[in-house]
């Protein structure tokens, strides 16, 4: 995989964005397991607007910033490479297939319709699902030793957040197609 200056450039400012987002919007006062967070927002418009691999890339900063222990999570402790044990772990993680894959199916596509928008960003978050719930499962049954079952994670944690992110998905869809159209055309689809 060639990395380029500009891939490289650009993976670093949606990494240095997606810090600002999650910093400025954290919820001091809502103590969950998973809290309401922009990072998925911010990871589908990575993979939308840059592509799956600089989209990707960008994921990847991000989390190394937190994981080397610069506060740029969401939650308590809010970096470290203890937040791996941390329940909601699983739906930072997944931020990295989720920017590819909906990357992957933007491009070359353009122009889009905003289906394409709305079925790419659809795509990606249901990546963070598939990624986030398993890994939230293990961490509660196997370490810290809160027994809950499929069903007990479904309605805890995916239906309360479901509509949220559906509404992020349209978001997501609008803005990129938005940025898109108003692009050069040899910018497009990266």
């Amino acid at each position: 995989m060639k990395v380029t200056t500009r891939d490289i450039t650009l993976a670093g400012l949606m990494a240095a964005m997606t810090v600002v987002v999650v910093v400025i919007t954290r919820i001091p006062f809502v103590s969950a397991v998973v809290p309401f967070s922009l990072q998925p927002l911010m990871a589908l418009l990575a993979g939308a607007l840059l592509g799956p691999k600089v989209g990707f890339l960008s994921m990847v900063v991000y989390i190394l910033l937190g994981l080397v222990g610069l506060p740029v999570f969401a939650t308590e402790p809010f970096g470290g490479l203890s937040y791996i044990l941390k329940p909601s772990f699983g739906f930072l993680l997944a931020q990295l297939p989720a920017a590819y894959v909906t990357g992957k199916i933007l491009q070359g596509k353009m122009p889009h319709k905003i289906t394409c928008y709305l079925l790419a960003s659809l795509a990606g978050m249901a990546v963070i699902y598939g990624v986030g719930l398993p890994y939230l499962y293990v961490i509660l049954n196997v370490y810290v030793g809160k027994a809950i079952s499929v069903a007990g994670v479904i309605k805890t944690f995916f239906l309360p957040f479901a509509l949220w992110d559906l509404f992020k998905v349209i978001i997501v869809a609008s803005l990129a197609r938005a940025i898109h159209q108003r692009l050069p055309q040899t910018t497009k689809g990266m």
